[in-house]
């Protein structure tokens, strides 16, 4: 059960723009309208004495963050027991909830999947033993501090470990407990001059921590900088602000980054309820700034783990602009081990998403594996058996289909009267009939 209204300190700031959908007929806004459910009444209960320039102001969201578990119980109610457990677990992993986001919760239903992303578990600790500190090895494959260079076309800038939230699953949950820290002038000179020293790299991907909690100006500078080096092709941004806190994309953002492309930005909606007006707006802003939008989603357990959240999820990109990018299976983060999924569970939401939806809207399933191996895409087996001639190969609604399989060798083919091919290679002058597939 929420508790009362909090009132919060303002500065204010410029109304936000009219959105590009103002013109709608009634009946048009409420087909389109996002599918996050309750979050205008539970932003009107939770934060009612806030002005909306200062809802609007995203440096208000982050000085508001909710970051301890006394704050976290004045919106939550929780009991003795609990807030003891969180108190032990927000020592080892901080909390950090913008009002934003935490008006995204259902606060009423402890497995509601927006709260299972922000708000702690006892589990983290509980079965914190298991996984490991850094799987990815990224600290191995640093080429210079906060540049990771492992794929031989594109390297990783590590701009700062500070977020506007801290997500539950995070991949990087082990620098948490060094504080905030933002790369120096000389740190950030170093890596520039590595990529400009290697022109192998043409991708170059700035991340964090969140990139998007630097100033727009600082940020502007570093972009500038790779973007006046010569082999790099494109820039990318990994960035949850379009999700947590979409007031950061204003217009100066937007307006900056179209100057410095082609830049790609990839964000992370795990479920359809992280869909709003506002976080829809904050997306369709990047687009007509020219900076195409992609969603990196993790699998986790009890949040979007089945066919028909990914299914309701891809749609609802789609419809905001962004374009399903990747699956994750949950890295071997310690803990994170309460929110793994059976790879199965996995291949089996692939499956089920494959022709019953646009092919727009289905990510690339992947394993980003652990020891620094890189990511591995998986997905359902469609092909039954197979022989030199031919495939059996199931479809989407678990047909068998034969199909032809050409061979590299092939040099004579004979249509017979029964519609068969004949075929004769330079290896075997066996023949061997094969149905042909008719379109």
């Amino acid at each position: 059960m929420t508790k009362s209204a909090v009132a919060l300190k303002t500065i204010p700031v410029s109304e936000e723009e009219e959105p590009p959908s103002s013109n709608m007929t009634q009946k048009e806004a409420k087909e389109e309208e996002p599918p996050s459910t309750g979050f205008a009444s539970r932003r009107n209960r939770l934060f009612r004495h806030v002005s909306a320039s200062d809802w609007n102001d995203w440096k208000w969201h982050f000085r508001n963050r909710i970051t301890s578990v006394k704050e976290l119980s004045r919106f939550i109610s929780l009991s003795d027991k609990e807030q003891s457990q969180l108190k032990l677990v927000t020592a080892k992993y901080p909390l950090a909830i913008t009002p934003y986001y935490l008006s995204l919760i259902d606060l009423d239903n402890p497995n509601d999947p927006i709260r299972k992303q922000a708000i702690p578990s006892f589990e983290e600790i509980s079965m914190g033993t298991m996984g490991m500190e850094d799987p990815l090895e990224e600290k191995r494959d640093s080429v210079v501090p906060g540049l990771v260079h492992r794929y031989p076309d594109r390297v990783l800038m590590v701009l700062t470990d500070i977020c506007p939230m801290l997500c539950r699953h995070c991949t990087r949950k082990r620098e948490w407990h060094n504080g905030g820290w933002v790369r120096n002038d000389t740190e950030i000179k170093a890596m520039l001059d590595y990529i400009r020293h290697n022109p192998v790299v043409r991708d170059v991907i700035i991340s964090g921590g969140d990139p998007l909690t630097l100033s727009t100006e600082r940020l502007e500078n570093i972009i500038a900088r790779i973007r006046a080096i010569p082999h790099v092709e494109i820039i990318r941004i990994g960035t949850r602000f379009p999700v947590v806190l979409p007031q950061r994309i204003d217009t100066d953002l937007c307006n900056m980054l179209s100057k410095y492309g082609p830049i790609w930005l990839n964000t992370h909606f795990n479920h359809f309820n992280e869909i709003t007006r506002e976080s829809a707006l904050a997306c369709d802003r990047l687009v007509r700034a020219g900076v195409p939008v992609n969603n990196q989603c993790v699998l986790l357990r009890g949040i979007n783990d089945t066919v028909e959240t990914q299914m309701n999820l891809g749609q609802w990109l789609l419809k905001s602009k962004v374009r399903p990018y990747y699956l994750f299976q949950c890295d071997e983060v310690q803990g994170t081990e309460h929110l793994h999924t059976p790879v199965e569970t996995g291949i089996k939401i692939m499956e089920g998403l494959r022709g019953h939806t646009s092919g727009l809207a289905i990510p690339t399933y992947v394993i980003d594996l652990p020891f620094g191996g890189g990511k591995v895409p998986l997905q359902a087996n469609y092909v039954v058996a197979q022989n030199e001639g031919e495939l059996i190969l199931k479809n989407y609604q678990g047909r068998l289909f034969r199909f032809r399989n050409p061979s590299s060798t092939t040099t004579e083919t004979e249509l017979k009267t029964d519609g068969s091919m004949v075929v004769e290679t330079n290896q075997n002058l066996e023949k061997v009939p094969v149905p042909v597939v008719r379109r």
